[in-house]
């Protein structure tokens, strides 16, 4: 009763509506914004260039916010700061993106500038492409000026999953995922963009302000396709020459209509940014697929009676020994305690996977290795965000708090109607308090300009206008 009373107050309180002031251009009328438990909705339509200036107008502060945020982090994290991002993304992403995102990041700078907030296109492909850019090819330029220093340290701490047939209730997909990050950039990581584009698919997937992508990924399309991933972590490689990971995982949110459009919108022109496994599903076909995408390398799995997770590790032994230095033995390792986890998961939860099952998986916190529930990096809801325990890892992050920040459960039939269940703040629904941190641990009081509380909210339903 007390799960049921949460969420009837999550969908009422979904009904408030955040009011920027009344639009006077033409552009805005079609568009929309709603905050509610934690997460800012907005709803864009129109041309390319119309649907960026709806995105920039609407989250214009957020926006700037986060560039702030992440002119700060960016140094910590990589050792170049956000003077080299506006560099590189002016020299080596923009020829490289397409006309139609092209129209629209411009546009978004043209909604800033309506808020009196100044950027260039240059600002906005930085921020969309900060993570393949950081943690790709800035250490592929540290290996080429000092090899072996280029350890690529790519993130590696979101779990997700995709399942059909006799994995779930009603034999229809049903796909989940929790994005695991530091909290100074997960806490922004909280924007649900609805979006009717021109051309191709409608769409409504999570995303950080400012991005024409997810980043983290989840996506529902009105063509019958449910997208999801996760990294592989410690992943080398990246081809200057490639087009932009963003660039590609956004042209396929929006014109993927079969698997074989993901595939190969993927894969074409692939350039090693952010390797991940790819979890897809058909809800037309009801088949599910796992694509796992290095640089050199890739695989494709499909099946109509399974289920693919993820949670940061390889499945392909050919691409794990030429592309990532993973140990799959280490049983410490989170990718690996996870994995662990997800094969135990799985077998319980067979036959009985839905939205609601879902939720508790997003949500698990159980470490495999101590056998006990805890907060730590080995756990599907993993946390960071106290001294680390119980999972020896091959490196921390170069700042933290850090954790499960959200996640996002749908199923074929709530997709069907463009629905699908949110969760701003850790699921486990264990919030965060950013001042009892800053006493334990002043070394990280740099970060206190944009770390904040995060506290854990109720699982909220949305629905595409």
């Amino acid at each position: 009763m007390r799960k049921l009373l949460a969420l009837l107050a999550a969908l009422l309180l979904f009904g408030a509506v955040y009011s920027t002031p009344k639009p006077t251009d033409p552009r805005l009328v079609k568009s929309s914004r709603k905050d509610t438990a934690g997460w800012i909705y907005i709803h864009l339509e129109g041309s390319p260039r119309d649907i960026g200036y709806q995105h920039g107008y609407l989250l214009a502060a957020e926006i700037e916010d986060l560039i702030n945020s992440m002119k700060l982090s960016l140094p910590h994290l990589s050792g170049k700061d956000w003077a080299f991002y506006h560099d590189v993304a002016k020299k080596m992403f923009w020829n490289k993106i397409d006309k139609e995102y092209q129209q629209e990041i411009t546009g978004i700078v043209e909604g800033l500038k309506a808020r009196d907030k100044q950027y260039d296109v240059y600002d906005l492909v930085a921020l969309n492409g900060n993570i393949e850019l950081s943690q790709y090819y800035v250490p592929m330029l540290a290996e080429k000026e000092h090899p072996g220093a280029g350890n690529n340290k790519a993130p590696g701490n979101c779990s997700g999953f995709v399942a059909t047939g006799s994995y779930t209730a009603d034999g229809k997909i049903a796909i989940g995922h929790n994005n695991w990050t530091d909290y100074m950039g997960g806490e922004r990581w909280n924007v649900i963009a609805d979006i009717v584009p021109q051309n191709g698919n409608h769409f409504v997937m999570d995303c950080m302000p400012g991005l024409i992508h997810s980043g983290d990924d989840f996506v529902v399309s009105a063509g019958g396709i449910l997208i999801t991933e996760t990294t592989i972590t410690q992943f080398k490689g990246f081809d200057e020459k490639g087009i932009p990971e963003f660039v590609r995982a956004r042209k396929a949110a929006q014109y993927a209509n079969s698997i074989d459009d993901f595939v190969r919108i993927m894969t074409t022109g692939n350039n090693g940014g952010y390797a991940n496994d790819w979890l897809v599903g058909d809800t037309k076909t009801n088949e599910i697929a796992r694509l796992e995408l290095g640089l050199k390398d890739f695989r494709v799995w499909r099946t109509t009676d399974g289920i693919y997770v993820g949670s940061n590790f390889p499945s392909d032994d050919k691409l794990m020994k030429e592309e990532t230095t993973i140990n799959p033995n280490d049983s410490t390792l989170s990718a690996n305690a996870r994995h662990r986890r997800w094969d135990h998961l799985t077998n319980d939860y067979k036959g009985r996977i839905d939205a609601t099952t879902g939720m508790t998986i997003e949500s698990d916190s159980y470490n495999e290795l101590t056998n006990a529930k805890e907060a730590s990096r080995c756990v599907i809801a993993g946390r960071v965000d106290t001294d680390p325990k119980g999972c020896p890892e091959w490196d921390w992050p170069p700042f933290y708090p850090g954790g499960t920040v959200q996640a996002k459960i749908t199923t074929a039939t709530l997709a069907k109607d463009m629905k699908f269940w949110a969760h701003m703040g850790n699921p486990s629904g264990e919030g965060f308090l950013a001042a009892p941190f800053f006493a334990a641990h002043p070394e990280y009081q740099w970060e206190s300009p944009y770390l904040h509380d995060m506290p854990a909210y109720p699982w909220t339903l949305f629905s595409a206008k």
